[in-house]
């Protein structure tokens, strides 16, 4: 795990994840007109991050 923490695309996908967490969060408690771009804003950047995670560099090595 820790090997994966130090590709970028596995910290950029955690970022998005997190970043897209607080949007829907908010979105959820907020009663403003601007929560519908928030949740859209959310699950985009929640769809990016999953990606970013889950996709694989092209250099592994199996050990």
């Amino acid at each position: 795990m820790l090997k994966r923490l130090n590709e970028l695309n596995v910290v950029i996908g955690i970022f998005f994840i997190l970043l897209s967490i607080i949007l829907l969060a908010g979105a959820i408690l907020s009663q403003d007109l601007s929560g519908r771009a928030n949740v859209i804003t959310g699950v985009v950047f929640l769809i990016f991050g999953i990606l970013m995670v889950v996709a694989r560099s092209g250099n592994d090595e199996v050990s």
